[in-house]
């Protein structure tokens, strides 16, 4: 018997795919890339089937390739995404995104009383653990926050 599959997804000629993000984190992902604001053709699956997550949400983002920085930033929420650069419909680069020492600028403090929340300035969080869950505390007040429980800006 054959069996025949289809993509969920269509195929993309130039850009980044970024694969296995949790769905739950999906739209964090959106927001930490700035995508609300891109110009370029972005695609986004929800709630697609996943082997290993069982759920999983995809961006692809035509005719854009994100710097090492920016696509990082969602290990934060999504350690599992895998990034895809693609050149003429073939993937040139594959790697997992990693989680920077720094967290500069897209978490918000939950903390009411941390000087980010009432003076104009940048947050900062340092990763103080990676495994089992990521926590980062705020370099400024010592709060400290699941990854998974951070308030996107």
């Amino acid at each position: 018997m054959e069996t025949k599959k289809e993509l969920a997804v269509a195929a993309l000629r130039h850009g980044t795919v970024i694969d296995h993000i949790p769905s739950s984190a999906l739209f964090k992902a959106v927001k930490i890339l700035g995508l609300e604001d891109c110009d370029n053709a972005v695609t986004i699956g929800c709630n697609l089937a996943s082997k290993k997550l069982g759920t999983k949400g995809i961006i692809k983002v035509a005719d854009k390739i994100f710097d090492s920085n920016t696509l990082n930033r969602i290990a934060l929420i999504a350690p599992t995404a895998v990034v895809n650069i693609i050149n003429d419909y073939d993937v040139v680069e594959k790697h997992p995104v990693a989680l920077p020492d720094t967290i500069v600028g897209i978490v918000r403090c939950a903390n009411p009383k941390c000087i980010t929340n009432n003076e104009p300035m940048s947050t900062k969080f340092d990763v103080v653990e990676r495994e089992p869950e990521t926590i980062i505390r705020c370099r400024y007040c010592n709060h400290a926050v699941k990854g998974s429980d951070a308030k996107i800006l």
